[in-house]
Formats: C-alpha cells, sequence, structure tokens
C-alpha cells in the first residue's frame, strides 16, 4: 500500500525492566519503532512508565489527551454510560491513560478517541487491533509520507506441483546470487482439505528483476518435471 517493508518484531512480556531495556536499545537507533500494548491504566500496563524511563523524563499528564478523555467520558455519560465528573475516582483512572512521557505528542484514536502517544521516532498504540491499525495509518501518512514508494516493489508467485522442494533450492539459490535485491522464497502446502499438495514459490522485489528472475524460476520448475500456476 505504502512501499514500505517491516523490518524485524520483537515480542515483551510485561516485565517492567524488560521493557524499559528495550525501548533504552530502540530509542537510541533512528529507526521507526511502532509499540503496541501496555498503555493502559491497570498494574499490568508498563510500558507508558517503561517509555519514560528509558528516555529519562518524568511522566505527565499530557493537556490534549486529558481533554480527548474527558469528551470519551462526556459522550459515554450521554450514552447513559458512566458520568462526566472527572473527580470520580473511575475517571481519575481513566485520565492515567493520558499520562506520557514529557514531549510526547498524541496519536489520535478515531475508535475510542483515548489517545496513544509519539516521541523519538516510536510511536505506542493500544494492543487491540481494531485501535493500532487506524492510529499506525494515521502515523505513516502523518509523519513518514516521504517514504512511501521510495523503492517500488512488487511480488509474484505461482503454484508449483509434483515437485519436492529439495529439488528447487538450487533455482532459488541462484536467483539470490543473480539478482541480489530480490528475495526469493518458497512456501510448501500438505494439500489441506483434500487438495494437492504444492509449493508456492516466488520473488519480491524490484519490477523488472522480479519478472526476469519469475520467469528462470518457471523454467526450472518445468525443467524438473514439474507442473504449474500462472502467476499470482
Amino acid at each position: 500500500q505504502r512501499g514500505l517493508k517491516l523490518h524485524s518484531a520483537e515480542l515483551i512480556g510485561d516485565d517492567a525492566a524488560q521493557i524499559e531495556a528495550t525501548l533504552r536499545r530502540s530509542f537510541a537507533t533512528s529507526d521507526i519503532v511502532f509499540c503496541c500494548g501496555g498503555i493502559g491504566a491497570t498494574p499490568d500496563d508498563k510500558t507508558r512508565q517503561a517509555a519514560a524511563a528509558a528516555l529519562g523524563v518524568p511522566l505527565s499528564l499530557h493537556p490534549e489527551a486529558e481533554a480527548l478523555i474527558a469528551q470519551r467520558c462526556l459522550e459515554n455519560e450521554q450514552a447513559g454510560q458512566g458520568s462526566a465528573d472527572m473527580s470520580l475516582p473511575e475517571n481519575q483512572q481513566r485520565l492515567q491513560m493520558g499520562v506520557f512521557p514529557e514531549g510526547a505528542e498524541i496519536v489520535p484514536n478515531s475508535y475510542n478517541k483515548i489517545p496513544g502517544f509519539f516521541i523519538h521516532n516510536h510511536t505506542f498504540m493500544p494492543g487491540f487491533p481494531v485501535m493500532a491499525w487506524p492510529m499506525m495509518d494515521w502515523t505513516l501518512d502523518t509523519r513518514y509520507a516521504q517514504y512511501h514508494h521510495l523503492q517500488p516493489s512488487v511480488e509474484n508467485s505461482f503454484l508449483a506441483f509434483n515437485l519436492p522442494e529439495s529439488r528447487i533450492v538450487p533455482a532459488l539459490e541462484q536467483i539470490e546470487r543473480d539478482w541480489p535485491e530480490l528475495s526469493a522464497f518458497s512456501l510448501p502446502s500438505v494439500g489441506e482439505k483434500g487438495g494437492q499438495p504444492h509449493i508456492e514459490l516466488g520473488v519480491k522485489g524490484e519490477a523488472q528483476a522480479c519478472a526476469q528472475a519469475i520467469t528462470f524460476l518457471r523454467a526450472e520448475v518445468q525443467r524438473l518435471g514439474g507442473s504449474l500456476t500462472a502467476n499470482r
């Protein structure tokens, strides 16, 4: 959609020291980082605190976040759910979700208005996909539009039948030697639900090189006695 590619992913448990160490390492780079989960206001939510500790800055209630949370409470009251009195203990607890490391900017949450935050090329979002996806989309389009489609990339693949994966490996290795800018892949399937066992073979990268490599790969499958489908 944007011509961007995920470099790596890490899964971190609800351990404050581990989260802080991970963020301290990533803050020391120029990487663009998206962090999902742990920014709520329950005891197992430790990411806001760990981010502040990793940066060596205090936590404080962000005024825009405070206003958005108050607006959400008002909407809930109007819908017959709870009170908009922000002095109530439950609403004071909700305000904790707007306590961010000092210097952070808000990331709008179109689902329920409770924002995430952005600081030092790190975007912090809830762990719920229904909230995180729109927040990530907004961040990519608002903060990083200059990186979209810098390296146009395509993916070509096809299904190969009657061919063990081991026999096609040399061809995949040759693709990565002859077209080092491409990535070749092989995804075998046992043929679920009565389907025929097969391998999805393909390449990713620059369009012209992909076209050349996929032509080579198709020819190799046929040379080795396999059958195949049209490109996908």
